[in-house]
Parts: C-alpha cells; sequence; structure tokens
C-alpha cells in the first residue's frame, strides 16, 4: 500500500480515494472512503491509456458484472457507487468499480513477507479458490482470472479479486488503431497445443498457483523462459517441495491431460471437506501475515482525506532512496508512473525488472527479502480495434501473408463457446500445424515467434450477459509454434456448450474417488436439445423416471439411463405416479391418462369434460398431494350468476361471472371421483393452489400457497398463515387454524401423530396440530429462516437459507446435528431428500448437491455439473433436484440427469 501520487484521481463518486493499495498491468487498486457514512472501499480503477480503447471498456464491465454474480462467500461483494457524476475540472470520471474493503493481502506479497505457506493455510487457499470455480464452472463457464496477485488473504479466508484475463494479465499494452495487448503469467497444456480453454484449463492453473503458495516459486520455473510453453506441455512439474499431503492432489490439477484433472469441487472436499470457512475458524494466518494485516487495517482506519498538494511526486523528482526492485509482487509489473506501462522492448521483460519501480512514494507495509522468481509471462493476447463494417461472425477471412505481427486479434464481442469434444458453431480453434509462423512481435515471449490471424468481428455483448451462454474472448495466439490460447466462456458467468442430447451416451470415462468427491455415475442421461425443458420428473415403481415437458411425457429405463419411450399425449402433464402395479398415471391440463410403463401406449384415458360433467370448463391445479391410490388436487370453473328480477319499473341487472372452486379427492386405480367440496377461489385463475402437509387417519391437513390467495384473504389473515382439516372420508372442511407467528410463505409440514412443524422468524417450532399448542422451538442462524422440513422416523431433517442442514428429535426438538453445506450466495434454503434406506440425505439447492450421512451430518460428497443449453440460448438457471429410490439418487439440473449410487 502507497501514498496518493500526483495523478491519481481523487474521487470515485461517493468514494474519496485515500492510498494505493496496489497496482496491476491494467489497473490500480485504491483504499476509499465514503466520508458521509464512513464506509471503506476497495477501488478497481482501469488505467487511463486502456479505458480509453473501447474494447477494454467492454471488458471491464464484462469482468465487473461476473464479479457482481458471484458475490457472496469469497468474493467481496459490489457497492452501490452512488452519485457517479462527473468530478468537477475533469473531463470524465474513470473506469472502475467498487467493493467493501476487506483487510488483506496479495498472495505475492504476503509470499514476500513470510515465505511459503503452510499446509493448513495451504488447504484453506486452495478450498476457497475452488469453491468459487465450482460456482463458475457450474454455470458452464470459466474464470481466467487466477494470478499471485489477483488473490488476497484476509483473516477469515482468502478472496478473489479478478475475474477473467483483463484482471489476471501480467501486463497490458494499449496499441495504435485502438487495439490491446495483454499477457497472461501462466499457460495450461490444452493452450499450448491449439485447443479451447476449459473448467480443467482453471484447475490446471490453480495447480500452479497452490504450487506457488507452497514453494514461492511455480513448478516450471528453472530453464529459458522461451522455454516456458515447451516444459508446461511437456515436463513434469517439479513439487519435491509441496508438503507431501498435498503433492498428489496438486500433481493431478496439473495433469496434461485436462480429462485426468480433478474438478473443483472434488479439490474443495480434499482439502477442507468441512469447507474453507469451516477449515479456517479460529484463524489461518501464519503469525507475520496476520499481523500484517492488523497492520495494515490499522492504518487504513487512520488513513485521512490527502489534501492538495500531499500526494508524492513523480519518479526523478525526489531525494527519496529508490524502492528496491523485488519489493514488488512476483509475476506482476513493477509499480511505475502509467505512461511506462504502455509499450515494453522487444527484449524487456515486464516481470523481469527491467521497468523499476516508482520511487516516490511511501511503503506502508516492509515487503520482506525477495522471494524465488516466478514464471516470466508466457503467452499475450490481443484486443482490436472498433471495426465500423460489421461482417458475418462465421466468415473467416484469409490469413494475410507472414509479417512481422501483432498479437492476435479478438473479438470484442461475444463468440459461441466450444468445449472439447463438441462442436456448437462460431470460429473453430485454428491446429498449431496450420498457423503462418512470423517474426517476434513486441513484447512477444521470450522472443519465440508470434503469429498473426485476422478474425471476424463479433456482434456487440447484450446489455445483461446472463441472457446468452456465448463467450466474451474466443482465440488468442503467442508463442512458439503458433500457439492458440482458447478463449471459450472466458468471463461471462452462463457461458459454456452444450451437453450431448442423445440416449446412447457412452459411459464416463472411470475415474479415481477422491475424499468428497461424488462417486461415479451409474448413468448419465441428456434430455435431447431438440425438445422442450422438462416440466416435471417423477419415479415410478423404482423402474422408470418419468419426465414431461411442453411437447410430450417420456419414460427412462432407471436401470440403464435409456430413454424408453414418448407420448405426445402426456404433453405439459404432471408428476408421473403408479395407478396399481401396472399403469403410469399422468394429468394433462386436459384429461387423466393412463400409460403403459412399457411402450407409453394410452391404456385409458378421462377426459375432464367427461369426468366432471356438472362442471363444464374445468381447469384442473396442479396436485395438492397423494396416498396411495387417491390424489388430491384443486379444480375451478366460471358460472353465470343470474341478475335478480328487477322490481316494477327498475331496470334488469348485469348477469355476472363468478368463479367457483373445489378441492377433490380422486382414486387412480378405480378412476373414480371420491369427493368434492367447495373451497374460496383463489387469485387470478381462481384454482386455489393447495399443498398436503399432512395426512392422518381421519382427516387431512392442507396449505395454501399464499401467492394464489385473494388480496381480501391476505388482508383477513393479518401476515400469518393457516392450515386447513378436511375430513378424509366426506372432504368437509373440519377447521381452519394459524399457528403462532408463523407467516403466510412459512415453510409448513406435519406427521402422522398430529404435530405440525413451521418456520417462526428464524426459529423452527412445534405445534400440537389440533390445539395450536406450542411444543418445542429450534433455534435459526441470523439473518436467515428455515426451509421445509423432511421427517424420518425419529428426527427431522431441517434445511435453512443460510445452507445449514440438520437434524432434531421429532419428540423433544433437542438438536442432533447441524452442518453446513459450504455454498456461498443467497435464495431459497436447500430441498431434502433421504435415500431409499434413510442413510443418506441429500440437499439441493441452485448451486450444487451435497450428500450427508443422515445419521451424524458428517458431509460425504457434493456434486456440480456444467449445465447445459445452447450456446446461442438462455443461461441454465434451473436448481438441482434430487429423486431417491433403493441405492441410488437420481440428480437433475435442467435437461442433465445424473444417477449416483448411494447408501
Amino acid at each position: 500500500m502507497e501514498a496518493l501520487r500526483q495523478d491519481d484521481p481523487r474521487r470515485f463518486g461517493r468514494f474519496t480515494a485515500l492510498a494505493r493499495f496496489d497496482e496491476g498491468a491494467s489497473a490500480v487498486r485504491y483504499v476509499a472512503r465514503d466520508l458521509a457514512s464512513g464506509e471503506s472501499a476497495l477501488i478497481t480503477a482501469a488505467r487511463p491509456e486502456l479505458a480509453a480503447v473501447p474494447v477494454f471498456s467492454r471488458r471491464f464491465q464484462a469482468e465487473a458484472r461476473t464479479a457482481e454474480r458471484l458475490a457472496g462467500g469469497w468474493v467481496a461483494p459490489p457497492l452501490d457507487p452512488g452519485d457517479t457524476a462527473e468530478t468537477p475540472g475533469d473531463e470524465a470520471e474513470p473506469l472502475w468499480t467498487a467493493a467493501g474493503y476487506v483487510p488483506a493481502l496479495p498472495l505475492a506479497e504476503a509470499i514476500s513477507i513470510a515465505g511459503p505457506l503452510p499446509e493448513r493455510a495451504l488447504r484453506i487457499l486452495g478450498a476457497g479458490i475452488a469453491e468459487i470455480l465450482s460456482r463458475v464452472h457450474a454455470a458452464g463457464s470459466v474464470l481466467q482470472g487466477l494470478a499471485p496477485g489477483t488473490v488476497l488473504l484476509a483473516a477469515d479466508g482468502p478472496r478473489l479479486t479478478a475475474f477473467g484475463p483483463l484482471g489476471a494479465a501480467a501486463s497490458a499494452e494499449a496499441r495504435p488503431g485502438g487495439q490491446l495487448s495483454v499477457r497472461l503469467g501462466y499457460l495450461t497444456p490444452e493452450q499450448i497445443e491449439g485447443k479451447e480453454v476449459s473448467a480443467a484449463s482453471d484447475l490446471f492453473v490453480l495447480g500452479l498457483l497452490l504450487a506457488y503458495a507452497a514453494t514461492g516459486t511455480t513448478p516450471f520455473t528453472e530453464g529459458p523462459a522461451e522455454e516456458a510453453t515447451r516444459r508446461i506441455a511437456e515436463d513434469e512439474p517439479e513439487l519435491d517441495a509441496v508438503p507431501q499431503e498435498l503433492r498428489e492432489l496438486i500433481a493431478n490439477c496439473l495433469a496434461k491431460d485436462p480429462d485426468q484433472r480433478p474438478s473443483a469441487g472434488t479439490v474443495a472436499a480434499e482439502l477442507a471437506l468441512e469447507g474453507a470457512a469451516g477449515l479456517a475458524r479460529g484463524g489461518w494466518l501464519p503469525e507475520p501475515l496476520a499481523a500484517a494485516v492488523a497492520d495494515q487495517e490499522a492504518r487504513v482506519l487512520a488513513l485521512e482525506v490527502p489534501e492538495e498538494g500531499e500526494a508524492t511526486a513523480e519518479a526523478g523528482e525526489t531525494d527519496a532512496p529508490p524502492a528496491p526492485e523485488d519489493a514488488r509482487p512476483v509475476d506482476a509489473p513493477a509499480l511505475r508512473k502509467p505512461a511506462d506501462v504502455a509499450a515494453p522492448s522487444g527484449d524487456a521483460d515486464p516481470g523481469n525488472g527491467d521497468i523499476g519501480e516508482d520511487r516516490g512514494t511511501t511503503r506502508f507495509l516492509n515487503t520482506g527479502p525477495r522471494p524465488p522468481q516466478n514464471d516470466r509471462p508466457t503467452t499475450q493476447l490481443a484486443l482490436p480495434h472498433e471495426l465500423t463494417a460489421p461482417r458475418a461472425p462465421d466468415a473467416l477471412p484469409a490469413a494475410p501473408p507472414a509479417q512481422p505481427a501483432a498479437p492476435l486479434a479478438l473479438p470484442a464481442g461475444p463468440v459461441a463457446p466450444q468445449q472439447p469434444g463438441h462442436t456448437h458453431g462460431g470460429p473453430a480453434p485454428y491446429p498449431a500445424a496450420a498457423l503462418p509462423a512470423g517474426p517476434a512481435g513486441p513484447g512477444g515471449p521470450g522472443g519465440g515467434p508470434m503469429v498473426s490471424l485476422p478474425l471476424p468481428p463479433a456482434p456487440a455483448p447484450a446489455p445483461d450477459p446472463a441472457a446468452s451462454r456465448r463467450t466474451l474472448l474466443t482465440i488468442a495466439a503467442a508463442a512458439v509454434g503458433g500457439l492458440i490460447v482458447g478463449g471459450g466462456s472466458v468471463a461471462a458467468l452462463g457461458s459454456g456448450g452444450t451437453a450431448e442430447a442423445t440416449d446412447d451416451k457412452p459411459a464416463p470415462k472411470p475415474r479415481r474417488t477422491l475424499p468428497g468427491q461424488a462417486p461415479e455415475p451409474r448413468w448419465i442421461y441428456a434430455h435431447p436439445a431438440s425438445e422442450s425443458s422438462p416440466l416435471t420428473t417423477a419415479l415410478w415403481q423404482d423402474k422408470l423416471l418419468v419426465v414431461t415437458s411442453e411437447s410430450q411425457a417420456s419414460a427412462v429405463d432407471l436401470r440403464t439411463g435409456k430413454r424408453l419411450w414418448q407420448r405426445a399425449d402426456g404433453a405439459k402433464g404432471q408428476a408421473a405416479l403408479a395407478a396399481g402395479a401396472d399403469l403410469v398415471f399422468v394429468a394433462s391440463p386436459t384429461e387423466f391418462l393412463w400409460l403403459s410403463p412399457k411402450n407409453g401406449k394410452v391404456v385409458h384415458r378421462v377426459r375432464y369434460t367427461e369426468a366432471f360433467e356438472d362442471l363444464p370448463g374445468l381447469t384442473v391445479g396442479r396436485l395438492a398431494g397423494s396416498s396411495g391410490p387417491v390424489i388430491w388436487f384443486t379444480g375451478s370453473h366460471t358460472v353465470v350468476e343470474k341478475a335478480p328480477k328487477p322490481k316494477k319499473g327498475k331496470k334488469k341487472g348485469k348477469d355476472k361471472e363468478v368463479v367457483e372452486a373445489y378441492f377433490f379427492a380422486y382414486d387412480i386405480v378405480q378412476r373414480k371421483e371420491l369427493w368434492r367440496t367447495s373451497v374460496p377461489a383463489g387469485r387470478d385463475t381462481g384454482t386455489p393452489a393447495y399443498r398436503v402437509v399432512a395426512e392422518r387417519s381421519a382427516d387431512v391437513l392442507v396449505r395454501q400457497d399464499a401467492a394464489s390467495l385473494t388480496a381480501a384473504e391476505v388482508k383477513k389473515a393479518k401476515g400469518k398463515g393457516s392450515v386447513r382439516s378436511f375430513d378424509q372420508k366426506t372432504g368437509k372442511l373440519l377447521w381452519a387454524k394459524q399457528y403462532g407467528a408463523a407467516s403466510l410463505e412459512a415453510a409448513t409440514t406435519g406427521d402422522e401423530d398430529g404435530t405440525l412443524y413451521a418456520a417462526v422468524g428464524q426459529d423452527l417450532q412445534a405445534f400440537e396440530a389440533d390445539s395450536t399448542k406450542p411444543l418445542w422451538r429450534v433455534e435459526g442462524s441470523e439473518d436467515s429462516w428455515f426451509g421445509t422440513p423432511l421427517i424420518a422416523g425419529p428426527l427431522i431433517h431441517t434445511t435453512e437459507r443460510s445452507r445449514l442442514v440438520g437434524a432434531v428429535e421429532r419428540e423433544s426438538g433437542r438438536l442432533v446435528w447441524r452442518r453446513s453445506t459450504e455454498v456461498p450466495g443467497t435464495g431459497p434454503a436447500p430441498s431434502l431428500t433421504l435415500s431409499g434406506s434413510e442413510k443418506t440425505l441429500i440437499a439441493a439447492d441452485a448451486v450444487q448437491v451435497t450428500v450427508f450421512a443422515a445419521a451424524d451430518g458428517e458431509r460425504l460428497w457434493k456434486f456440480q455439473d456444467i449445465g447445459s443449453a445452447d450456446p446461442k440460448g438462455e443461461t441454465v438457471r434451473a436448481s438441482y433436484r434430487a429423486l431417491a429410490f433403493g441405492e441410488t439418487v437420481v440428480v437433475q439440473r435442467d435437461r442433465s440427469f445424473y444417477a449416483f449410487p448411494v447408501a
């Protein structure tokens, strides 16, 4: 951290700059404060000469949006910049983002202070970063934002501060014509071979980063810089100095074959099964680093707003002795005037000390002795100037003659990404042998040969990156033999390729199962991309997975994962049920269907117009529940209410339409209605949405979804939800009662003994259903609330929005265990599923599936996929869902289904 320089901006919206935090190739970070509120912030401000390049500006903003979407956990949430009006006296504010200030040291600086990290700190560092990568990869994206300067070490764990290649650049240079040259510090073997980057590429870089944190150097340092790419592509990593317990895992991350690298979730689980946050409790930094972080925090708190003229002079205008060159972070450019970043000479390497540190600064922290030297930057990306005559993105012009080449020009807009083994359109990577070689351009890695590939322009990125799974960078080239760096899925969270839509998907390659790693799936099924996405899924008799969509119902064999049949009659159907031992029941919008499990043929059908002749135009709502052959559902229809006969001399009033609603019980084996009872109509369509929360011998207990209550009912409820009791035999409404302060939206369930369990505020409370008497209460976590609990024998499994999952005794409410899924972020509480044996508890949310031992809460494994969607289509946003049978759990995310073995 340094004092401000004379040419540094003083204001960023509502924030006033106090000091320089650190400096990167493309941006400078400042510690700033909102003088009105006292809020401290870490400002990332693009270098002015780079911000003026339009393609850099778009990339900078895209990476900022990625950071915003990843906020939470080990990513600091962005701050509202407030008033961003132009600063008086300036032409305009610089390009910048703001995040909450967290006292922390850049990894490179930490290594220079205390040397390599001990094993426990390495585990927390690696697990924290792997947890972030898991979230990125679950959205089908690749991060490409890892470098020693982009990882901060805070008192409670690591923080990531870059979310794309700009933030992780080892050097960046604005070139004539609106082009931008960006050089990365780390390459992967697949990039050297001219292949696309993938999620596995992030794992290789994570391996390099962990090796650096463990030893102070990277595994491919020894040898001439110009041979760095060859060493990465061919040599085995040097890991003798890495702690033995971590050596195998890091070596797996550094496997040459991307398919042999573990997933980010696997790495996170093997490093810290309880999660980085759990392992870091009680402190994790070595004493010198903890002291340095505390010292930084104290100095930031003591910072005052610099007055005009207090900033340090530029280099050469002070008699102060120069700061040592080794004081700067390894693998990051030396601190220097902004003008110095633009054009290093062909022989100058931004990492070798040819450009000295700015001498006119005040050092707040002594960074200590020089750490071992890291690899030199080994690849260069270049982004093109703006083009006014757009061409079709798939129209590649012919390559120009070999010439002294600038680095490869990258399209400014999104291009469809490609995953290994799949082709989804857009420019494909060139094989290295086909590239025209040319002399090394300025800044070429190690003076090796460079190549230039003319690529067509692409459309400007859409305002919302979540609306597309397409990437914001595509291909870059540099280094020996025409190196290609694939940029597919670089920064736009949600970019990625589609899963193969086939019933004949080959079995996955066997892999070693690590602690915390999901077991090998018994099968994987991809719902065809040519069909609409699944609406409902259900298991039939532990034999079929029945999937309904807008176009049809289909069945998948639970033994093999192969699709057996599809039937258009079941389009838009509700979850399938077993109608006896030999029929599949599906409720469509217009009729009840009974299908053959062998071929999907319709064996029986009952149209609503026939089954409920006295209710013309009946609209059937979703199923409220089922028990054996009986299903419960709601329905409504519109009737015309005649106006009363007018008095003599008066006009007749108008007839009016009135919605009548009913709650039904229906036997799907005998195919007959058991009873119906009139209920209040719901909002909008008039059909109320009911859910059976408990079935008892004499009655069923029902909750109505708050969203289907009319405005009058909401007002009458005064914020409290109610449960209704209907007689099992006649359907008569017996009573409706409220339970404590349980709200309209509160998660509620009950058991056959007459006990209700409801979320009340932040707690879970048990009530006697008939009397509403409170029985016991379990305290929840702060700023959270309980989701729907799951009853399992003598236990109740609980789930909270804070991502805590647990178990309490049904009788007493005594807490048996409570564990975190270690998933950052917000959203609904995870949904819970028990395995057939009730030995395994599965928690599924929008980010991952976490599997626990039901008895004691031991976290067994977790699973995330990369999603599957058309590269030009919407991002996969569907949450995970689990359906269990026997010793298998089927995990679904949108179109992808995985069958995992469980106890």
